[in-house]
């Protein structure tokens, strides 16, 4: 499955499905779709070249007011919904449900439109992105800085005002209200 499979034919529009650009959102968000280029943890891209990010519309004003609290620092997003293909071949390469979700036969989280991978432009967060390590758990402190400890605590209370809750076990992701409930798979394309 190459980086275009995400244009599922016959699929339907992100309008349909109630899926908003995150630039709608937050016009000064960085999108910096990680699965859209070889750096993560596939080592390839997954996405299309010009993959949008986008989310739910539940999830519209908590990351509006998340990006308010921030600022003048931007809010970096890494990944918003995901197809479900794109899930299956993350699963393949990484069968470990502690690191990457296992594909079911619904869409919850990223596979929804109801999570998001961010983090604060610039800032030490003490691991990069997809890191599958100890350090990357939320709430994590051997081997974290007190400086990158304050700057998770400051990216989880953004969120928080935002409804928005950390998944204990990567300080990047985030869901949004429902992101847990099992719903139709989506077919949204990314471009």
């Amino acid at each position: 499955m190459g980086p275009g499979a995400c244009g599922v034919a016959g699929a339907s529009p992100a309008s349909d499905a109630d899926l908003v650009d995150v630039r709608a959102v937050v016009p000064d968000a960085v999108v910096d779709l990680r699965y859209a280029t070889a750096d993560n943890f596939v080592g390839r891209q997954l996405y299309p070249a010009g993959a949008r990010c986008l989310v739910h519309e539940s999830l519209a004003p908590g990351l509006a007011a998340a990006a308010a609290v921030l600022r003048p620092q931007l809010l970096v997003f890494w990944d918003c919904y995901r197809p479900h293909e794109v899930q299956v071949e993350m699963f393949d390469a990484v069968p470990n449900p502690a690191w990457v979700a296992r594909p079911g036969r619904y869409a919850r989280s990223h596979t929804a439109g109801r999570s998001v991978d961010v983090t604060i432009a610039g800032a030490d967060m003490g691991t990069g992105f997809d890191d599958f390590s100890p350090r990357s758990l939320a709430y994590a402190t051997d081997g974290v800085s007190p400086a990158a400890q304050a700057n998770r605590a400051r990216l989880r209370e953004a969120m928080a005002v935002g409804g928005l809750a950390v998944y204990d076990g990567e300080w990047w992701h985030f869901d949004g209200p429902g992101a847990a409930v099992d719903r139709p798979i989506l077919a949204v394309p990314l471009v």
